[in-house]
């Protein structure tokens, strides 16, 4: 019998609030070996590698890039860092799985894509809102044609966790003094999952606002994504107000996709609901999935993916070069509020 490969060896840069999703994600898949945590407070590292196996604890990058030789580094560290903690891990030749917001700004984000790219070191983005079941099904079935030609996929997010003097101060602290919240933290997850949707966005339009004083950026907003085949994307963001679940942050509230024959929905309780044209009611769309750990187990299917594709070659959205595709759109939904008008994507200001 061939011997069993050896190990992928994964480091953690981040012991924060989101890591723990992840270091447990990593635990629990096969051939993963966890070999390191660095966080700037030891302590917290520390507490990170009793808690999850890890080997090693660090309050230095380099000195565990060094040391603990990982095949993979996953980063859960603020935008700010993403520069310099990417240049360490490339300039060894470890690749990289990073949280979003990807990188401080769209000319960092691209200067990180093409420094990868130079020396050959793969950087993936850790998007895992298309890798929600209920998104993935969605995917298979409008890909199947149940709904025919789509026309539009509606959005509404709804956390209801941003009203009051102590929004986000019991989770994520940091997103009361981001400049721009919404679209940057939150609403580019839905970029990206209605691009997998419905392909390129070519322009978009916004109205942004803030209704929360006691956090810096917008808490609420209308966006209009253009796609090129002709469908049209709305991201309606308030985080201030919630839904119909048990639990706000499953499904991050409430999609609406609709074609030539019918139209799909998704519910707060991850349930999918299918109607076809000229019906007169929707019947529920049964399909398995499991309630575990963070919104239908995707950071556990994201980084299962990612093994695949480190060890077998399979295909691996969200590259860091294609990733890029979803910071510019960002970056032109706040010119698009800013100047008050309709902005092409590929014409907008860098």
């Amino acid at each position: 019998m061939p011997d069993a490969p050896s190990p992928l060896r994964v480091a953690v840069s981040g012991a924060g609030f989101f890591s723990s999703f992840q270091l447990r994600a990593w635990r629990r898949l096969p051939g993963v070996a966890l070999v390191g945590v660095c966080n700037r407070t030891r302590a917290k590292a520390e507490a990170a590698a009793r808690e999850h196996g890890v080997e090693a604890a660090f309050d230095d990058l380099a000195t565990m890039l060094d040391a603990a030789k990982p095949d993979l580094l996953d980063v859960v560290t603020p935008p700010e860092t993403h520069g310099v903690t990417l240049a360490l891990a490339t300039a060894r030749g470890v690749p990289v799985v990073c949280q979003k917001p990807f990188c401080a700004s769209l000319a960092e984000a691209r200067d990180v894509a093409a420094a990868a790219d130079r020396v050959g070191v793969p950087v993936f983005v850790h998007e895992n809102f298309r890798f929600q079941p209920w998104h993935e099904e969605i995917r298979r079935l409008v890909a199947d044609g149940a709904i025919g030609e789509p026309y539009q996929a509606a959005f509404r997010i709804r956390p209801g966790d941003g009203q009051g003097p102590a929004a986000y101060q019991d989770r994520q602290p940091y997103f009361r003094d981001m400049e721009r919240f919404l679209v940057r933290e939150t609403a580019v997850h839905v970029v990206d999952l209605l691009r997998a949707l419905l392909g390129e966005v070519v322009a978009v339009s916004a109205r942004l606002r803030q209704l929360n004083p006691v956090i810096r950026g917008e808490d609420s907003g209308m966006i209009l994504l253009e796609f090129a085949d002709g469908p049209w994307g709305v991201i309606d963001g308030n985080r201030l107000v919630d839904h119909a679940t048990d639990q706000p942050r499953r499904t991050l509230g409430e999609m609406l996709v609709e074609g030539s024959d019918g139209a799909l929905r998704l519910d707060g309780a991850g349930r999918l609901f299918r109607r076809s044209r000229g019906q007169r009611s929707e019947r529920h769309h049964v399909y398995c999935w499991e309630d575990r750990e963070f919104a239908g187990d995707c950071v556990y299917r994201l980084q299962r993916a990612l093994v695949s594709h480190l060890r077998e070659g399979t295909p691996m959205p969200n590259q860091a070069r294609a990733f890029l595709r979803n910071v510019e759109i960002e970056a032109a939904i706040y010119q698009a509020h800013t100047e008050g008008r309709r902005i092409a994507v590929d014409d907008h200001d860098h």
